[in-house]
Order: structure tokens, then C-alpha cells, then sequence
């Protein structure tokens, strides 16, 4: 048996290729958009993709079970578990096998038996693996996004993502059912999971990439947790702000990702086009050089989004996937391409171009205008600019770093909130800050955008208020 994990950083997420070494034939398990990987796995290994499946539809990628199907003519296994509003609307289209909890998938002489985990979601499934030449039994079982190492896949995301009101408790409560299922397993069985550490489908996973039943029945809380009125409590506690993109990737993967057929790519564009519209609510140039360097000199409405492991996670959550985007970079970096990769991974098929930062703020300067500005503020000033009311605090931190401390008086508007509730934001001098200084550069730049020019970033976050000595206000006050 052939088996390989596939792990994006970006999203912390994990895809299978499980092969059949004796008939050549293969099986892609939750594959990312881009086929190519897979492809490429597959030929190194002489393996032929016949096989496609998810384990459920997913709120943090688009799919690329449509993609990989149109790329190698495989057939695509489907869930039809969950009820009528959570099955597949192009399983028929694509000719789909739809499974059922107790079917079993054939991939040459590997066995792959269908359970249905529900909790996270309704539709969910995981899969047990079986070498059957090796006439062991079981040796693993796939996980998605129900057991993760360490953790349990959270079940409010119908409700705070896709605002399916009421479902929170019901789904933590048939989650508790489902591990019970799978604390019932062999405890030799190898865990292989959806997602790693970074990925806000839950809120302690693990950084180690696969585990035993046994040592998660050991080690991990909400497989260990025999109560369920308590393993309810746990896990709707602490759970991060889910992106605001996962609404509308629950949707996409639901009704059909549209196929590309080809990978993302973004032309270079000549400035003067790169500029064209940069004014339009509906266009955003993101500037991904360093959030020093935009503060110091940007083109108006620009939002300054430097190029990290978060890039896509703050895309998402700030700009609608309907939107266009300019990306804006220097022209010897390879974050471009990139870029453009974990844009269309979430959704975003409306990427016009790139264009080099020096050419577009010479071109920009040469037409007449000036560079923007974004000023900065040291966590030593605060209390004198605040004081008499004469600027807000806004942190923009999570919900559980808000609640592990924060600055007395402060407005807690995350990140991922701040368009919609702009209304909310006083008029005053805006004071804003995270935890380092990265996403509230990100945040002033985006306020800036949306009009509040009297937005200041404070350096160094709150970790600089903490350091200079100042005290924090804690939990529930």
C-alpha cells in the first residue's frame, strides 16, 4: 500500500493519496483545489487517480474533488448523510457514488469502510483503512475534521459561520456521540486528521501529524471526556472567531466549486492599468510589501496585507470573494504566485492582476498624488491621547486573547469584524492594536480604506502596553 500525506502550512490542512500498489489505482482524500500536486504524487509512484472523496463539505477551502474528477476522469464519492440540506447539489451531475455510513470503498486491494461522524457537521465521514493483502485488519482511520490530534472538530460553525441559528449545542451533543464511536475503535489504529495546528476548525490542535486511537483516548480532552453535559460545555468554550470567508465556502462546496481547469495565475499588469479602478469599492489593490514600508508611503485605498502563513485567512475574512484584486509586490519576490495560489484555494477567481510597488507608487506620484500615510502611535502615549475622551482604543484581537487581558476602556471589534461594524466605531481618534502590531496594521490600513483617516496603529500591540508595565483588565469585566 502507497501512502502520503499532503500538508498545506497556509491552511493547516491535510489531503491523502492512498495507492494500490499491486493494481496502480489510487484514492485522493479532501484534495485542495489544485490538481497538480496529486498528479505529480501519483506519476512519481506509477499510481493512476481513479478514486476521489471528502470526508465533509468544507468551510475553510474550496474542494477540489470537481477539479481532480475533470483532470483524471476518477469517480467521486460523495456523502449522503446529514439530511436533505446537506447533500451535494452536483452529485448527480458529476455521476457521484454517494456513500452511507457502513458502505465500503474498493481501491484495488484497499478497503475503506464509511462511518458517519456527525457533529461538526451533519454530513460528515471518516474512513477506515484496510491493507487487505496484509490480513491484519484495520490499520488507520482518516479523521477530517471530527478527532484531530489533541482535539475535536468544533460543532459551531453552522451557527457562527453559515448562521444557522440553534445549532450549536445540538451539533456539540451529536458529536459526543460520535467519538463515543470512536473511542470504540482498536486502540492501534493509526489517527490521520483533516486539519493541524493554525487551522480554526477547532482550538487546540496538535502540531504532530497523525496519532493512535489509544493515545487520543489518552491524551486528548474531548476524546477522554465520558460526560457529556461537560464535553458540551468544553467544546463551545474558547472557540476562535471562525474567518468570515467560511460561510461562503460552505456554500461553493456545497452547490459545486466552479473548475478551473488549468492553475491560478495572475498577469503583470502595467501600473497606470493596476491603478485603474483602485478607487472602486468593489477592487482591492493589496499591498503585500512590509506593513513599515506601506505606512510610510501607499496609494490611497490600498489595504496592506504582507505576504504570510495568514495571508488567505485575513483575505477571506476582510474582502468579499466576489470582489476583484490587484496584489502589489516587488517585482524579485516569489510571494506573487503564491499568493494567487492561496487566494483561489479560498475562492477568489477574480484576480486581475499584479503590478511591482515601486512602478505603481512612481506612476501614482507622477499623476499627482500624494502617497498615504498611515500614523503611528507608542504604547507610552496611550493614556495621554485617551485621556478626556480624546481617542478610543480598538482591539482587534481574538475573543480569547480579549479575554486573557486587555487594555481598560478598549472597543473589542476583531479583525474579521471591523467592515461590519464600522458604524459602531466612535468618533473619535481610533487608537487601534493586536497583540504585535500585525494585524492592526492590517486593520488601520482597512479602516483607512473605508474612511476613518483619524485610524492610528499602535506599535508592538498590546505585548508593548504589557512590557512598558501597564496594567490589563481580565476575563469578564
Amino acid at each position: 500500500m502507497f501512502f502520503r500525506e499532503l500538508y498545506d502550512p497556509a491552511l493547516a490542512q491535510a489531503s491523502y493519496v492512498i495507492g494500490c500498489q499491486a493494481t496502480g489505482e489510487a484514492i485522493v482524500i479532501d484534495p485542495l483545489r489544485d490538481p497538480a500536486t496529486y498528479l505529480d504524487v501519483a506519476r512519481a509512484e506509477g499510481l493512476r487517480i481513479t478514486h476521489v472523496t471528502e470526508t465533509h463539505i468544507h468551510a475553510d477551502f474550496v474542494s477540489g474533488s470537481r477539479e481532480l474528477r475533470a483532470a483524471t476522469g476518477a469517480r467521486l464519492y460523495l456523502s449522503a448523510e446529514g439530511g436533505p440540506e446537506w447533500q451535494y447539489a452536483f452529485a448527480a451531475q458529476d455521476d457521484a457514488v454517494l456513500l452511507h455510513d457502513g458502505d465500503t470503498i474498493f481501491v484495488g486491494n484497499i478497503q475503506l469502510d464509511v462511518l458517519h461522524t456527525p457533529g461538526h457537521t451533519p454530513e460528515h465521514l471518516s474512513f477506515v483503512v484496510t491493507d487487505r493483502p496484509r490480513g491484519a485488519g484495520p490499520m488507520g482511520i482518516l479523521t477530517g475534521d471530527f478527532v484531530f490530534v489533541g482535539d475535536v472538530g468544533r460543532p459551531d460553525l453552522l451557527e457562527r459561520a453559515a448562521g444557522i441559528a440553534d445549532t450549536m449545542e445540538a451539533g456539540a451533543r451529536t458529536l459526543f456521540r460520535s467519538v463515543q464511536r470512536f473511542r470504540a475503535l482498536p486502540d492501534h489504529l493509526q489517527v490521520w486528521p483533516g486539519h493541524g495546528a493554525g487551522s480554526a476548525c477547532g482550538k487546540a490542535l496538535g502540531a504532530v501529524p497523525s496519532s493512535t486511537v489509544g493515545y487520543e483516548k489518552l491524551s486528548n480532552w474531548g476524546v477522554a471526556e465520558s460526560d457529556e453535559a461537560a464535553f458540551v460545555a468544553a467544546v463551545l468554550d474558547g472557540q476562535p472567531e471562525p474567518p468570515r470567508y467560511f460561510a461562503a465556502m460552505k456554500r461553493i462546496n456545497r452547490d459545486g466549486p466552479p473548475i478551473l481547469g488549468r492553475p491560478p495565475f495572475a498577469p503583470r499588469l502595467a501600473a497606470a492599468d493596476a491603478l485603474r479602478g483602485s478607487s472602486s469599492h468593489t477592487r482591492w489593490m493589496l499591498d503585500m510589501r512590509p506593513a513599515s514600508e506601506f505606512a510610510y508611503g501607499a496609494i490611497d485605498g490600498s489595504l496592506s496585507l504582507p505576504y504570510s502563513k495568514s495571508f488567505s485567512t485575513w483575505a477571506g475574512s476582510i474582502i468579499p470573494v466576489t470582489d476583484e484584486l490587484v496584489l502589489m509586490a516587488d517585482a524579485e519576490s516569489d510571494d506573487v504566485q503564491r499568493a494567487v495560489r492561496d487566494l483561489s484555494r479560498i475562492g477568489f477567481d477574480r484576480i486581475v492582476g499584479w503590478v511591482d510597488a515601486h512602478e505603481a507608487l512612481q506612476v501614482w506620484r507622477e499623476a499627482g498624488h500624494d502617497l498615504h500615510t498611515i500614523p503611528q502611535i507608542s504604547a507610552t502615549d496611550i493614556p495621554t491621547t485617551t485621556a478626556n475622551g480624546g481617542a478610543t482604543v480598538i482591539d482587534v484581537r481574538g475573543r480569547t486573547e480579549w479575554d486573557a487581558g486587555h487594555i481598560a476602556g478598549a472597543l473589542h471589534v476583531p479583525l474579521g469584524d471591523l467592515r461590519q461594524r464600522l458604524d459602531e466605531l466612535p468618533a473619535t481618534t481610533l487608537l487601534v492594536h493586536c497583540q504585535s502590531g500585525v494585524r492592526s496594521a492590517v486593520a488601520t490600513s482597512l479602516l483607512h480604506r473605508l474612511g476613518r483617516t483619524d485610524a492610528v496603529n499602535l506599535r508592538g500591540g498590546f505585548a508593548a502596553w504589557s512590557a512598558a508595565g501597564f496594567p490589563a483588565s481580565g476575563r469578564n469585566e
